[in-house]
């Protein structure tokens, strides 16, 4: 009877693929696709800048207790293309015609008091009245309003004023500020990070 034998299998070792070195035109084509993507991201930032968010600075205690100075806030620029401006709301506004200061801060940041057609007055004891009727603000946090003369806020005008009523330069001192003049609606803090708050 024939011996049979199985055949042995031995590891087969494989030696690895040459690496080929990309050509030129390979690295052509990819140093083309990261130009295309970082010049994309730019065109993409520029436009959510210039139409849709824009990331603003407080320079000033005008807004405290509700924005400290150094905070950091987005604002909707798109807002009031879709909705009317709403007594409340805080806005970023570029600095009035005539308006002194510091020249470099050419954005302000407010809140929207009075609307248009509305007469904005206060009490003795610094209470706003819009059309005669007291106005709640927890946002001051009991501060008074003080230098508010009574006057009637023309069409396509809004007076705005600071939280902080008696360190805030605003419509008390430059008047209502045009429609056209409205950068957008502050809607978050972002920074401090601890402090992200929506408005």
């Amino acid at each position: 009877m024939a011996e049979t034998t199985e055949p042995i299998l031995r590891d087969a070792h494989y030696a690895p693929e040459d690496k080929k070195e990309p050509s030129a035109a390979g690295r052509f084509r990819g140093a083309v696709e990261w130009i295309v993507i970082v010049a994309a991201a730019l065109v993409a930032a520029l436009v959510i800048k210039t139409f849709l968010i824009q990331a603003f600075y407080i320079p000033s205690e005008s807004m405290d207790p509700t924005l400290k100075v150094r905070d950091r806030v987005l604002v909707n620029k798109l807002s009031y293309h879709l909705h009317d401006i709403h007594r409340g709301d805080i806005v970023v506004f570029k600095r009035p015609p005539g308006e002194t200061g510091d020249d470099a801060i050419k954005d302000l940041i407010k809140r929207v008091i009075g609307l248009p057609g509305d007469t904005i007055a206060q009490t003795p004891d610094g209470q706003v009245l819009i059309n005669g009727k007291a106005l709640k603000e927890p946002y001051t946090h009991g501060k008074p309003t003080i230098g508010l003369t009574t006057r009637k806020i023309p069409p396509g005008y809004y007076f705005v004023m600071g939280d902080n009523r008696t360190n805030s330069k605003d419509s008390r001192v430059f008047g209502p500020i045009s429609h056209s003049l409205i950068v957008g609606r502050a809607f978050i803090r972002v920074w401090p990070l601890s402090h992200i708050t929506l408005f």
